[in-house]
């Protein structure tokens, strides 16, 4: 079954290009697209798509706030937003990933890595483009988060440690499997302990998380 996306973004030949790529990737289909935040989440509400995809950069409600709009921490049934922008040092991102974006991507990004964080939302997990993960996250992380970085409810493992580090440098399961010699079932359960004992929604939460109390 295609990962059925919703695309949002205000410049139409953007919009366009986007919805081209993805329609031509394996397992993906464009059901939606807008033109701005506030049709965005009239769309995503009324369709339900697996996967929406936002521009940071809009008129109406911009993606922030329609990000907020459909997985803030207030919304019952959230969904999987992944923010897409030009800007790799940009002050609306680390904002996005606070209203509940399961990752970013630069718009550079191109297809292969598109359809990757589209694929990973889809099953839960959060793709942050690499190249920018460290150098994003960690900037934002300096300026103080919106609030105190929460204890633990039990003190991580060293095993746990590890998998942290990973998951903030914008990892997926399969690349942590590898790198640290472990079945992906087990990648899972530790990722799964670390989001209970954190209190993280996602995989985004963790690397905050790791940020905020200088772990990298």
């Amino acid at each position: 079954m295609s990962v059925r996306v919703l695309v949002a973004d205000d410049q139409e030949i953007v919009l366009t290009g986007l919805t081209m790529i993805l329609d031509a990737q394996p397992g993906i289909e464009v059901i939606g697209q807008a033109g701005d935040g506030r049709r965005a989440v009239e769309l995503a509400r009324r369709l339900r798509p697996d996967v929406c995809l936002f521009d940071i950069r809009m008129p109406g409600l911009d993606g922030i706030q329609a990000t907020r709009c459909l997985a803030g921490p207030d919304v019952a049934d959230p969904l999987a937003v992944v923010v897409i922008t030009t800007f790799d040092l940009d002050e609306y991102v680390y904002a996005a990933l606070r209203a509940g974006a399961k990752g970013f991507l630069l718009k550079n990004a191109g297809a292969a890595l598109l359809s990757q964080a589209v694929h990973a939302a889809a099953s839960g997990e959060a793709l942050i483009a690499p190249s920018v993960t460290a150098r994003l996250l960690g900037a934002f992380s300096r300026t103080g988060p919106a609030s105190p970085p929460v204890r633990p409810i039990e003190t991580l493992t060293e095993r746990e440690e590890q998998i942290l580090l990973t998951v903030a440098r914008g990892r997926t399961n399969g690349e942590i499997a590898d790198d640290l010699h472990i079945s992906l079932s087990t990648v899972k359960s530790h990722i799964a302990s670390l989001m209970a004992k954190l209190g993280a929604r996602n995989r985004v939460e963790i690397a905050m998380w790791a940020y905020e109390t200088n772990r990298l």
